[in-house]
């Protein structure tokens, strides 16, 4: 079978991954065979087999690419910024894009992980990981507050609830208003809400540490519930009319601890 690009305009091992996601997450992955995303992208099941060993192997290559364009896009992304404001923003730019375009990949990702071959998982993780330190790192630079040792672990508490945050839209992004009066935002609405969300969540997480309302302890946070943290207090200038809404935390959707 050729891999030339189809009427699609996809090439074919590329059409095999849009809708082995597309079927993974809308079914899961054991309620798919490899008949049904054969039949999907026009070639017989066994077909399959002359680009991917099995059903394994699609995960695996989905969730493990994933992983390593999120990494190397964002060390392009912040190492070719101008200052670590603009580094930060570019990361949450990058990674509002995914989250919009790709849904079906961190509804694998959510629901999925577990069925990856333990060591696929782990090459998961550890590419997951590097991606978490860069986006810390960053962080730590671009808010001075949180660049003293004691304040690692907010930071870090704060990259998970903003990768929670953004990736939460396959559950928040609306098909369209025709569809359902009750949809949820189009797309660029919603970049463009995350997109501040998230400068806000960093700049509260900032504004907490120098206010003295979070203090690390131990590896831990314990916040005082009844301070109220200046948002913006300790964010970069070039971004201070973004952070007025401070995000909540939420679930970690991105990097399971081990």
């Amino acid at each position: 079978m050729s891999n030339a690009p189809s009427a699609s305009g996809l090439p074919r091992r590329d059409q095999i991954r849009k809708e082995a996601a597309r079927l993974f997450a809308a079914r899961g992955f054991l309620g798919v065979g490899v008949d049904e995303i054969g039949k999907a992208v026009g070639i017989s099941g066994p077909g399959l087999y002359r680009h991917f060993a099995g059903k394994d192997a699609m995960l695996a290559d989905l969730l493990i690419g994933i992983s390593e364009r999120l990494l190397e896009e964002g060390r392009r992304r912040a190492g070719g910024s101008d200052g670590p404001a603009a580094a930060l923003d570019a990361l949450i730019g990058r990674h509002v894009d995914f989250a919009l375009d790709d849904r079906d990949l961190i509804t694998l990702h959510d629901r999925e992980l577990l069925n990856l071959r333990t060591e696929d998982r782990r090459t998961v993780r550890r590419l997951q990981r590097g991606y978490v330190e860069l986006w810390v790192d960053v962080v730590r630079q671009a808010y001075p507050s949180l660049a003293a040792p004691a304040a690692e672990p907010v930071a870090r508490a704060a990259v998970h609830a903003v990768f929670g945050l953004i990736n939460s839209t396959p559950h928040s992004l609306g098909p369209s208003p025709a569809q359902d009066e009750r949809a949820g935002l189009q797309r660029d609405a919603m970049a463009a809400l995350l997109h501040s969300l998230a400068h806000g969540a960093f700049a509260a997480a900032a504004g907490a540490v120098a206010a003295g309302a979070v203090v690390a302890t131990g590896g831990h946070e314990s916040a005082d519930s009844a301070a109220v943290a200046p948002a913006a207090a300790d964010a970069p200038a070039d971004v201070a009319t973004t952070t007025a809404t401070a995000a909540a935390p939420v679930a970690d959707t991105v990097v399971p601890q081990d």
